[in-house]
């Protein structure tokens, strides 16, 4: 299944977990797993769970969240290296 929503993984130094936070389904869509791989894995499924359940409920899924690359603070070099095209 193919889905565009957001991931992001940290580290808990207090849990000694990866957490896995779903930004576009609410603060509360988290999962964690002990290594980065299984958070990996955890935060699919969890992303799946959501929209599955989602429809079948007949609700909206929310927008994903799209990378914009304008807001992407570009180092002197890759400037340099752009210029040049």
């Amino acid at each position: 299944m193919k889905c565009p929503y957001s991931m992001v993984i940290q580290w808990s130094d207090d849990d000694q977990v990866y957490v896995v936070t779903l930004p576009e389904f609410g603060p509360y869509s988290k999962t964690q797993g002990s290594t980065y791989q299984e958070a990996v894995k955890n935060g699919q499924e969890v992303l799946e769970l959501l929209i599955e359940t989602s429809q079948a409920d007949g609700e909206a899924l929310p927008d994903p969240a799209k990378f914009d690359s304008t807001d992407v603070e570009l180092t002197p070099k890759a400037k340099a290296k752009r210029a040049k095209r």
